[in-house]
């Protein structure tokens, strides 16, 4: 969804539900489950706050197995109008780093909306914190079936400490 910037009221706009945001998301297995936002001018800038609710198709990184995700997201976005005609290189300060541009007058929601939902998943996906993950020898899955392979493979290289360790263990 486009907002034109210009047409955004002194009381701000106010998005409750999903109904206004039918396809926020370029992925179809992504999934939006619930939202709340105010959208506000200050000045020439744009605020955006609240809070989304989504669903999205995640792969454990443990035992690869597919399982949804549930990203629970703030919004608290501000946008400034893109600066025009720099041909120069400019050097950012961290606050230009808090801030994301429009142009044309319009802000983009669904884009704003893909980007928190993104932001809010886990860089190492776990489909429970317990998974047990696949077995480094049989490759099975130790969550589904026990993994009946001999665990003990020690790196010849590693003796020497092996035995440090075995000496230092209290009897």
């Amino acid at each position: 969804m486009l907002v034109r910037v210009s047409e955004i009221l002194e009381e701000g706009l106010r998005f409750e539900g999903t109904d206004e945001f039918p396809h926020p998301f370029q992925d179809p297995q992504w999934e939006l489950l619930g939202l709340s936002l105010l959208v506000e001018k200050d000045h020439m800038d744009v605020l955006v706050r609240g809070r989304l609710h989504a669903k999205v198709p995640q792969v454990c990184s443990r035992c690869l197995e597919s399982f949804p995700f549930v990203v629970k997201a703030d919004v608290d976005t501000r946008f400034a109008p893109r600066p025009h005609g720099r041909g120069e290189e400019v050097e950012l300060t961290p606050a230009d780093l808090e801030v994301d541009f429009y142009a044309d007058d319009l802000v983009d929601l669904d884009r704003l909306i893909e980007t928190e939902t993104a932001l809010g998943l886990p860089m190492k996906p776990l489909c429970r914190e317990e998974c047990r993950g696949l077995c480094h020898l049989c490759g099975g899955n130790r969550n589904v079936n026990p993994c009946a392979c001999e665990v003990k493979l020690l790196d010849p290289r590693l003796a020497a400490l092996r035995q440090i360790a075995d000496r230092l263990q209290p009897k």
